[in-house]
């Protein structure tokens, strides 16, 4: 099994779930602030073991709304006619990876709304069951938690700022109205980079009126939030520059590759110090593709066992790789690559590695294309 900064729970639908470990962080986190915090002021009385188990099944109960939620977004995309590569569950909630650009401003649309739709009916069910049925103490006081969290949910995710839906809602509005998706995107994003530096300030300020911990959160919250702006905002402007151009004329042609069978001792002292990239495509001796390994997966695991492991044990197999055609579009890759944890992907024709693609590769390009238009000359 690769290891990655995700674990692979399995697939729902023929959709592929993860859960990054950062959930795991947070959902440990989570426990503990129900258990040692709000179920004993919202249910006095109860009993440390009785909060602790309150605390469990709220946070394993809200997991699953969180897939809900981006379940709406992903079953949606697929009506649309966009591909799905996968659901990831983070600390700021869930991430549903769309291997497609949006058809249409509708489609965006009804993508963007499909997920807070799910978390309403969710809300609205969690707090009529509460108020219908003579539920026991500790369970009224999950239900009612589940409730009004998945409303809360659903009223930060609706802020018309990138990249909450809310934010999408918007730009897909923007751009029906004025028929420019990059137009839209910049707008959208402004709005998103203000909001999160609205929360900043309200985190900086409430630590210093001795908020503590929850000042720190508002300001790591906007702190994402200003940066995946920033992202959301760049990747528009991205695909501008690189209209017209495939993965092709980007990636890296005869990469340095590895075999599955080479132990990580020899992959780190002898690949890796020697040519000092990030990641490697894994191939066979037919030239196959096996998947893409990195150095700090082998890092991970202590260094008496780099003899015996081999590098197919700790890389990210073929199915689970990032995978272009060399004939993608190349702003349709940077999307795809936006959602990626290595941020690089392997060049394919058939099962024969052609190429491997990354960030950097295609920094480098928009960077010699930008130069080479400056001179006057065009790319071709």
């Amino acid at each position: 099994m690769g290891m990655t900064s995700s674990v692979r729970l399995g697939r729902i639908a023929g959709i592929e779930l993860g859960v990054n470990w950062s959930w795991l962080i947070a959902a440990v986190l989570f426990t503990w602030v129900l258990a040692d915090g709000v179920f004993p002021q919202t249910n006095p009385g109860l009993g440390d073991g009785v909060y602790l188990a309150m605390a469990l099944v709220a946070v394993v109960v809200f997991f699953a709304s969180l897939v809900a939620h981006e379940f709406g977004h992903a079953l949606q995309a697929r009506r649309e006619g966009v591909a799905i590569d996968g659901i990831t569950l983070w600390v700021f909630g869930g991430v549903a990876k769309l291997a497609g650009p949006f058809p249409t401003p509708e489609a965006e649309l009804r993508i963007a709304l499909a997920g807070p739709a799910v978390s309403l009916v969710l809300g609205v069910v969690f707090l009529a069951v509460a108020a219908l049925l003579p539920l026991p103490a500790a369970a009224d006081g999950v239900v009612h938690w589940l409730g009004n969290t998945n409303l809360v949910l659903l009223a930060f995710n609706m802020l018309p700022a990138l990249p909450l839906d809310g934010g999408r809602v918007l730009r897909a509005l923007l751009w029906r109205s004025r028929r420019d998706f990059r137009a839209a995107t910049r707008t959208a994003a402004a709005l998103g980079r203000g909001f999160g530096q609205g929360l900043i300030v309200l985190g900086v300020l409430a630590v210093v009126a001795g908020g503590g911990a929850s000042g720190v959160w508002l300001a790591f919250i906007g702190w994402f939030l200003l940066g995946a702006a920033d992202a959301e905002a760049r990747a528009a402007e991205l695909g501008g520059l690189v209209s017209g151009l495939r993965v092709a004329d980007a990636m890296v042609r005869n990469p340095v590759v590895v075999a599955p069978d080479l132990s990580l001792e020899d992959f780190l002292e002898r690949v890796f110090f020697a040519h000092r990239h990030t990641a490697y495509p894994v191939v066979d001796d037919a030239g196959r593709a096996q998947g893409i390994v990195s150095f700090r997966d082998a890092l991970r695991l202590p260094r008496d066992r780099w003899q015996e492991l081999r590098v197919a044990d700790v890389m990210v197999p073929i199915e689970r790789s990032d995978i272009f055609a060399p004939d993608l579009a190349l702003e349709e890759a940077m999307r795809r690559l936006a959602g990626s944890q290595l941020r690089r992907a392997l060049v394919v024709r058939g099962p024969e590695l052609i190429g491997l693609l990354s960030v950097t590769d295609v920094v480098r390009l928009l960077e010699l294309f930008e130069a080479e238009a400056s001179a006057g000359s065009r790319y071709s």
